[in-house]
């Protein structure tokens, strides 16, 4: 494997487990030196990447501001900068499918401070650091599902709906400053959180295989390779795109 991001320093949020794990041993892979930043205690998730001098943790509520410039801050501690931001925290692998109207208001309110306004919170905290450097790339975490307009999740859909728009607003207000922002739209995913849930995992899970070009469940190296190439400067003169990655089950 080429090391596209060999010297480049990322955080990847929601990275304790799951897909964001996984994005995290890809940069790594790639080159990268990474910032996991999670709610949960990131400990568990840098003994399995076992890249000590390379990676760092650190807890962190994207949903609060603070949260977010500590976890900049220490990133420029530790590593000196920052290249890339990986916005993948996102309530989701924890919720129950459920009619809009019985879809609780501190529910919806908590799906949209983290899908949402974490994704602001960590790109204000972010922007000095990659001004600094001269530019980077923001790497939003969308959902096909938003093309869809699958029932039973509105909190959801609507949280990556918002997404895709913040994504084309951003690389507006932040190419002038060298910044390229993009977003990946995953399908429905076999990632271990979600197995943890069985009622999520198998909420319209055979219509959305069957939907597919690709006959086959979803693995986190599906999407991995798309979060380096938007992460790298292979996607140098991209920016404001949603790339989605489902087997082929939504076409834009």
């Amino acid at each position: 494997m080429t090391a596209r991001l060999d010297g480049k320093v990322a955080i990847v949020t929601g990275g304790a487990a799951g897909l964001g794990l996984a994005y995290a041993g890809r940069l790594l892979a790639e080159g990268a030196r990474v910032v996991i930043a999670d709610v949960a205690d990131p400990a568990g998730a840098l003994k399995r990447l076992d890249a000590p001098a390379a990676s760092h943790g650190v807890r962190a509520d994207v949903a609060v501001f603070a949260d977010c410039q500590r976890m900049v801050d220490e990133t420029r501690r530790r590593f000196g900068g920052l290249d890339v931001l990986v916005n993948n925290a996102a309530v989701f692998a924890t919720l129950t499918p459920t009619p809009l109207e019985a879809i609780a208001e501190a529910e919806w309110d908590r799906v949209m401070a983290v899908n949402v306004k974490g994704i602001w919170n960590c790109v204000r905290a972010a922007l000095p650091a990659l001004q600094a450097r001269g530019g980077g790339r923001i790497v939003n975490v969308a959902s096909a599902i938003a093309a869809k307009g699958t029932p039973g999740l509105l909190h959801y859909v609507t949280s990556k709906g918002a997404v895709i728009a913040m994504t084309r607003a951003l690389a507006r207000e932040l190419g002038p400053h060298g910044i390229a922002v993009n977003a990946i739209a995953p399908g429905l995913t076999m990632s271990e959180t979600l197995r943890a849930n069985p009622e999520m995992l198998e909420f319209q899970r055979e219509a959305v295989l069957a939907s597919r070009s690709l006959k086959r469940e979803a693995i986190a190296e599906d999407l991995e390779g798309t979060v380096a190439f938007l992460a790298s400067a292979d996607s140098a003169f991209m920016t404001g795109q949603t790339l989605i990655v489902d087997g082929g089950s939504v076409f834009v």
